[in-house]
């Protein structure tokens, strides 16, 4: 995707990247048989409501927003959230993109965080690539596992 861009999103993109959120995790929740997943019920005021907290940033080609994730500092650690791609564009460098362009955000961070589901083959292998390891599974239902990564980048 050549024409792609990450950007800063605003509260101005919430209802686009609600919609996009719900397309992407449709997969997600296909995977575990679990329509009830937090991003699926997540509501406009509360997306909304992160922009307070998290940097949103959204990922733009010529045909619109095809992906974004949420990142907020805690303490010394970038916790990532939501990494989220168009269904019909994954796999071809985006969510890569994203990741890149969170750490670019916060270049003084030495440890990243985040989570995605025992099941979420495409997603745990990008996050591979990306140097993150695992650090602890949690359970949260019969069906769903999260599996916690972590990355720790070293000093320049």
């Amino acid at each position: 995707m050549n024409d792609l861009r990450v950007l800063p999103a605003d509260p101005t993109d919430a209802a686009a990247i609600l919609d996009l959120q719900r397309r992407a995790y449709q997969s997600e929740a296909k995977l575990y048989n679990d329509w009830n997943i937090p991003p699926l019920r997540q509501t406009i005021e509360e997306l909304v409501a992160e922009f307070e907290t998290h940097l949103l940033l959204k990922a733009v080609s010529h045909d619109g927003l095809v992906g974004s994730v949420r990142a907020r500092r805690d303490m010394e650690t970038i916790q990532i959230g939501r990494l989220i791609v168009e269904p019909s564009v994954q796999r071809q460098g985006i969510g890569s993109r994203l990741l890149q362009a969170v750490e670019a955000a916060f270049p003084e961070a030495s440890t990243f965080q985040l989570f995605t589901g025992s099941r979420s083959v495409g997603n745990l292998a990008l996050y591979k690539r990306h140097g993150f390891s695992v650090t602890h599974e949690t359970a949260v239902s019969r069906s769903v596992t999260l599996v916690h990564m972590s990355k720790v980048k070293l000093p320049a």
